[in-house]
């Protein structure tokens, strides 16, 4: 019970501490954030709209407005528009100053999903939320129907328009010719815009010989003001009358000016300014509003003029009468507000101070328990690490084990292949190529096998150096002639240079060794034929270091890649390159415990730079050994390895056509072991992946082989190019790779291979699917060859051969009685060269394209004889033959008759 009273206490008090200092304030409604952008600033008008805005907002206490002033600047109102864009307004307001130039950054606001209300103006767009304003179009037909509506025998009028190219001003314009076209004694002397005011009507008014106008229709009120003004300056301003719209209240504005004489009548343009608020909290409280909001318009004149002078004037008084009432709410608000605060304050205080007591007196209860459960709960962890640390050991124990396991077979499976391979019987026969490659991937296994010990012991700090004093030069040079036969055979520039021969540095042999075979391994997998790879040793003689640089010209590594290369399993982006990625980690480790440095530089190829101490003040006594110590034959070892030479078959010449393979893949054992496989039955040809994609154009050959990883495209990317492609689309591609999960398995079938084998695969299985293949491409050959006449676009089988013979024989059926038709004339229309058209159709029907020809030639006459009373000479012209002769000759070797005992027959 004591427990749960000190959890309740503290609990309460806790709850109320928070209530009273954190949570004391009032709680705000949300605000909700609404820009406008005004494009004209000092027109009374647009204050107007500005003003009605305002009062609109100070009604509603949620919604905070900003006003931002263009001043008939377009490029401020569209840095205005993007500032609330990017600075997350609930709603944007925009009066546009033209159509055409902020339509898209209305767009892009309306595309994010941000409410877009247009006011006054349009934009040449319909991505926008809502549009508040008058009809201008109503606008111009009220005017004009004002005019109309005074019946005067003859009225011509001066139009006053607006200077810039906004959709009132069009449409206005639009709406007073729409009514004064339809009225015969009304006409439109003049139309000028307000910019030429003052010189054109001053012009106008002192010509004698041009016609006089009655009527001045100006498109606000300001501009109807001026011509008042120039017309009085003439001395005509009662003979005149004046026409204007906006109908703003105040001095100087339309309803004043009619109401003094000035104007006859204007015309009652409303801002719109609150109707576009309550239409955004509209928005903002998802209820659904019109896209379209059209306000009313009127005509104001002498008979109203004063009630709407009155109506303004109640608005007005009506609307201070609210500000002041919300400022005395505001004031009584925020003394409430003091008030409540204070009061919750000393509230919470005298809670709290009572609640204190209480848990001073049960809080030390709590901290023992707690104690004890903290206690109780580490004892646990520690038990918890101590199983986890002896799983762990039990498992990469057993994966030493098994690692050490691995050895002994694979030294069986060596000792056992240098055997087979001294044997006489064995020597000249071509299962030696075999047994050298058993024996030289036996090696390769055990190089990695012995990289993962090497890595374990790296972990667990196992390895003890044992530095002994070494000639640099004569150390280096005999790792560089390990490797030397492999620059030869690949006629790679492989140099060992140094500036000081007799150097000797304490170094462990069997370590550093295994330093150079990594590096060097790297440059030449990295490395193409015909490349360079250099070492060179420095003896800096300033100071107590040598260097050793290792650099090649091959693929390089990438910038973002460099600091990257030495993580245990790490691989760069442009790697796609079978590899464990623990090779240059292990390098690093076995060139620190020499307490040396290791560096990485890529510049038109990899530089790798070893630094390394001369003499031995930087080891302990322990590390030195003053015997020399063996290096460690099972790496450096290759003389033993079989030659490249001995995998190499020289094909037997013969004049018997065979089918031919294209094997596109990069491990060279493989490549070798394949080609020698095949080689026996088939002409083989070989490409690294480099070459692919143009052997197969250049050779098309009857079957593919290819991998999926590459050093340009990929085996994906190559596949789905030639089946894509007319010249090779019919070839079946076969698909032979390492990635066995489904999404690759997939991704070959999408790019059109006709079958997908994974790593490591049987031999036989891949032999009988090449002969599966050429066998079911063979019958396919048969069906073209024997359905000639039947192949056309009604019966197409969708395939990209069928529809290509289908197109072949569309045009050769249009020129079936053109003699002078060739090949060269086909391979026009069908936008290839001869030769292609040539190798594509003998891959395809196992004829040439001028057999191919003639067959359907003979084969149209076959008909002829049968279904036609033509002659024989008509028959052969109508085929394409270019004589009598020459087609009988040609029908009796095709059918073994003659034409006219076939006809009889």
């Amino acid at each position: 019970m004591a427990k749960l009273n000190s959890h309740t206490i503290l609990k309460i008090c806790i709850i109320f501490f928070f209530l009273c200092f954190i949570n004391c304030k009032n709680k705000k409604e949300e605000k909700y954030i609404i820009g406008f952008s005004q494009c004209i600033s000092k027109d009374d008008w647009r204050k107007a709209m500005d003003y009605e805005m305002k009062v609109e907002a100070s009604l509603y206490e949620e919604i905070d407005l900003t006003i931002f002033q263009a001043n008939e600047d377009i490029e401020i109102q569209k840095s205005h528009v993007e500032y609330m864009i990017n600075n997350g307004f609930d709603v944007i307001i925009i009066s546009p100053l033209r159509p055409e130039p902020l339509v898209y950054l209305i767009e892009r606001a309306h595309d994010k999903g941000i409410p877009v209300i247009l006011i006054d103006r349009k934009i040449n767009s319909e991505k926008f939320t809502a549009y508040v304003g008058a009809n201008n179009l109503d606008v111009g037909r009220n005017a004009a129907n004002y005019i109309a509506s005074l019946n005067e025998k003859q009225i011509n009028v001066l139009e006053i328009k607006g200077s810039d190219n906004s959709s009132p001003v069009i449409e206005r314009h639009l709406g007073f010719h729409k009514i004064i076209n339809n009225e015969p004694n009304i006409s439109v002397a003049y139309s000028i815009k307000d910019e030429d005011l003052e010189p054109r009507m001053s012009q106008i008014l002192d010509s004698i010989s041009v016609k006089p106008f009655n009527y001045v229709y100006a498109f606000n009120d300001n501009i109807a003001h001026d011509a008042w003004k120039i017309a009085k300056s003439k001395g005509v301003e009662k003979s005149i009358k004046f026409i204007g719209v906006d109908g703003l209240y105040g001095t100087n504005n339309g309803i004043q000016l009619v109401e003094n004489g000035i104007l006859l009548a204007t015309i009652l343009y409303p801002t719109g300014g609150d109707e576009a608020i309550k239409i955004a909290r509209k928005i903002l409280h998802n209820e659904n509003v019109p896209k379209n909001n059209i306000l009313n318009t009127t005509v104001i004149d002498y008979r109203n003029a004063e009630i709407m002078k009155n109506q303004y004037d109640k608005i007005n008084n009506h609307q201070n009468d609210i500000e002041n009432q919300q400022e005395k709410i505001k004031q009584q608000q925020e003394t409430y507000s003091t008030q409540s605060k204070t009061l919750k304050l000393v509230l919470g205080l005298l809670i709290l101070s009572l609640l204190l007591g209480g848990v001073l007196i049960y809080s030390w209860n709590i901290i023992r328990r707690k104690k004890r459960e903290l206690e109780i709960s580490n004892k646990k962890i520690l038990i918890q690490q101590d199983q986890i640390k002896t799983s762990n050991d039990a498992k990469v124990n057993f994966f030493t084990g098994l690692s050490h396991e691995f050895k002994t077979p694979i030294t069986l499976i060596l000792s056992s292949i240098e055997s087979l391979s001294e044997n006489n019987i064995i020597k000249g026969n071509k299962l030696l190529r075999e047994v050298g490659l058993v024996y030289n991937n036996s090696k390769r296994l055990l190089r990695l096998i012995n990289q993962l010990l090497d890595f374990r012991k790296i972990e667990d700090r196992k390895f003890i150096l044992k530095a002994s004093e070494t000639n640099l030069y004569e150390f280096s040079d005999r790792i560089f002639k390990d490797f030397e036969r492999e620059a030869q055979k690949r006629n790679i520039d492989f140099t060992l240079k140094t500036n000081d021969e007799n150097l000797k540095i304490y170094i462990d042999r069997n370590l550093m060794d295994k330093v150079y075979f990594n590096l060097l391994s790297n440059a030449f997998k990295f490395t193409p034929d015909n490349g360079k790879i250099d070492i060179n040793i420095v003896n800096e003689i300033d100071n107590n270091f040598v260097k050793i640089l290792f650099k090649d010209s091959g693929i390089g590594i990438p910038k973002k890649d460099l600091q990257g290369v030495f993580k245990a399993f790490f691989q760069a982006s442009n790697n796609n390159k079978a590899s464990s990625g623990i090779g240059l980690h292990l390098s690093k480790e076995f060139v620190e415990m020499h307490k040396g440095s290791i560096d990485v530089s890529s510049k038109h190829g990899t530089e790798f730079t070893l630094t390394l101490y001369k003499g031995s003040a930087h080891l302990n006594s322990d590390e030195i050994v003053y015997e020399p110590d063996l290096v460690d034959d099972s790496i450096l070892n290759f003389n033993s390895d079989f030659e490249e030479n001995d995998f190499i078959e020289v094909g037997v010449p013969n004049d018997e056509e065979r089918y031919s393979v294209l094997i596109i893949e990069d491990n060279p054992d493989l490549i070798k072991y394949l080609r020698n496989k095949f080689i026996g039955d088939y002409d083989v040809y070989m490409s690294d992946g480099s070459d692919g994609i143009e052997k197969a154009f250049e050779l098309i050959p009857d079957i593919i082989i290819c991998d999926i990883n590459l050093p340009d495209k990929s085996g994906f990317e190559i596949c789905e190019i030639l089946k894509k492609d007319l010249r090779t689309s019919h070839i079946p591609t076969i698909i032979l790779t390492a990635l066995n999960n489904k999404e690759s398995y997939i991704k070959g079938l999408e790019s059109g291979a006709d079958l997908y084998l994974t790593k490591p695969f049987s031999f036989a299985i891949l032999s009988q699917s090449v002969k599966t293949m050429i066998y079911n491409r063979e019958k396919l050959r048969y069906y073209f060859i024997n359905n000639i006449h039947k192949i056309n676009i009604e019966e197409s089988f969708g395939s990209v051969e069928q529809e290509f013979l289908t197109k072949i024989n569309q045009i050769i059926n249009k020129n079936l009685d053109n003699s002078k038709f060739s090949v060269e004339n086909l391979a026009s229309e069908l936008n290839i060269s001869r030769v292609q058209l040539y190798r594509k159709t003998k891959a395809i029907l196992g004829v040439t394209i001028s057999d191919y020809i003639q067959n359907i030639r003979l084969e149209e006459a076959k008909s002829l004889l049968q279904e036609t009373l033509l002659t024989i000479s008509e028959i052969a012209y109508a085929t394409g033959f270019s004589s009598p002769n020459y087609f009988s000759t040609s029908f009796k070797n095709k059918f073994d008759i003659s034409p006219k005992a076939f006809r009889e027959s």
